[in-house]
């Protein structure tokens, strides 16, 4: 087996790319939308999961969008590139409900022990103090995915014991609570990517651990940020570090502009090609 050569150039925004890519699974069918999920699913697909099916929110089932450039958003043309098949929002969610995905990604304002994701409001329903768009397709990503992965900025205010709103179910409060809940047995949370770390859900308790730290990063740091008593794993790990041609592959083929990575390099990279247009 080749030796992994590891790279010492990337940003926080490139390790997590890497790492909800990693999450993936060949012949996986994946619910994306554009930004980071669109980014790792391009990157598992070019690189270990050469097999996996992405379906956007539009329609657009098993494309290639690459082939055209990198889309700037769910509705971009450039999603439909070499599709397998199109159809439209209503047949992708039906789809959705009927169980036919295997992996989704969700984001949202708070999380909490048992991975419920709230991207409603802060505060009392009726008076909040912050109100959010909501859900979107998150809910149904949340419960109908077979498994499905949290990408969050880890701070305190956001990692809570218990979220005010549950906008995307978690476990709810613990083992057993989905099936009474009338959602899928064996789905639920797998993981969650933080700014600090790699977290995820013990199999007896459904309660988040932590399992991995990103480099310079400390258990210590990541149990600051986080509004309960944090469960450890007993060895925890470091993040293990973007290869050089997943980085590689990322600057040069996903996001050449910085649509997404928004590096420096990349913005000047545009102008220049635009320039010369």
């Amino acid at each position: 087996m080749k030796e992994k050569k590891y790279s010492t150039d990337y940003t926080l925004t490139e390790l997590m790319l890497i790492c909800a890519a990693r999450q993936v699974r060949d012949k996986d069918i994946v619910f994306i939308g554009t930004g980071l999920p669109f980014l790792a699913c391009m990157l598992a697909k070019n690189t270990h999961a050469p097999h996996l099916v992405p379906c956007s929110e539009q329609g657009q089932i098993d494309a290639n969008p690459l082939l055209w450039r990198t889309p700037r958003a769910i509705g971009d043309m450039a999603m439909t590139a070499g599709a397998m098949m199109t159809t439209d929002l209503l047949g992708v969610m039906h789809r959705l409900s009927y169980g036919e995905f295997d992996l989704g990604f969700i984001s949202g304002a708070q999380v909490d022990k048992y991975g419920n994701v709230n991207s409603t409001c802060i505060g009392d329903y009726k008076k909040p103090k912050v109100r959010f768009p909501g859900s979107g397709g998150a809910n149904p990503i949340a419960s109908w995915t077979k498994r499905h992965v949290l990408v969050f900025v880890h701070r305190k205010h956001q990692f809570v014991e218990k979220v005010d709103y549950i906008t995307s179910p978690g476990y709810f409060t613990g083992p057993g609570a989905r099936e009474a809940a009338g959602l899928p047995a064996g789905t639920g949370p797998v993981a969650v990517i933080t700014t600090l770390g790699l977290l995820k859900f013990d199999e007896k308790t459904k309660e988040m651990y932590l399992c991995a730290v990103h480099p310079k990063v400390t258990v210590e740091e990541v149990k600051k940020n986080t509004s309960w008593d944090l469960k450890v794993a007993k060895n925890v790990e470091q993040t293990e570090p973007p290869t050089v041609e997943e980085i590689r592959m990322v600057r040069e083929e996903l996001d050449p502009f910085g649509i997404y990575l928004k590096r420096e390099e990349f913005q000047k990279k545009a102008i220049e090609f635009l320039m010369n247009k």
